[in-house]
């Protein structure tokens, strides 16, 4: 099948590895996939796209606007960015995660809240599901990666998870992440057992 992921956040919250991931098990399973990262001022909690486009030999790195099968956003005001690319009918991950620019801590430009951008991503005709950053969940006292989490809420609320087994996810997570893999391991088998009850978006 043909299914494109568009990602957004900022620097610091793991936003390519989940597309890296992504698409790491397409390779595995010999599907046709394109990567296409713009790291930008990620280094310095700057904003960073992805898009990954499965299912193509040959494709352009840009998908269109309404044309994203997924958006996956770690970061409100970021996530903004993201939702003209999203195709109605299509999935939106959204994280509730704060990073707030200078601009805003200063008070001299306002900031989205929960509630807005949530209600944006509807009126998009896309299907929301909302991640509390507060609520992840907790490993040996402390909150777990919250894009091993969305990995796991990923396969379970898309597509994507007809397409790939939690295993084989769980399988790259080990590679990648040898000196931490029982809390990124139990991040994405919380974000899979989570992904079903969508939490409250605070207004």
């Amino acid at each position: 099948m043909n299914y494109d992921v568009y990602l957004v956040g900022v620097g610091g919250q793991g936003i390519l590895t989940i597309g890296e991931v992504l698409a790491m098990a397409a390779e595995r399973r010999g599907l046709p996939v394109n990567f296409f990262p713009s790291r930008g001022m990620a280094q310095r909690g700057g904003f960073v796209k992805a898009q990954l486009r499965l299912g193509r030999d040959r494709v352009g790195p840009q998908i269109p606007e309404r044309g994203a099968d997924l958006a996956i956003a770690m970061e409100l005001s970021e996530a903004l960015k993201a939702i003209p690319f999203v195709r109605p009918g299509g999935d939106f991950i959204l994280v509730g995660d704060v990073w707030s620019p200078a601009e805003v801590t200063l008070g001299k430009a306002p900031y989205p809240s929960a509630e807005s951008v949530s209600q944006a991503v509807t009126a998009a005709g896309a299907r929301l599901t909302y991640l509390d950053p507060a609520r992840l969940p907790v490993f040996e006292g402390k909150p777990v990666p919250a894009n091993s989490f969305v990995l796991g809420t990923t396969l379970a609320q898309t597509p994507l998870g007809s397409l790939f087994k939690p295993e084989e996810i769980e399988s790259i997570l080990r590679e990648r992440f040898k000196r931490a893999v029982p809390m990124n391991q139990f991040a994405f088998r919380a974000g899979l057992q989570a992904a079903a009850q969508n939490t409250a978006i605070p207004e």
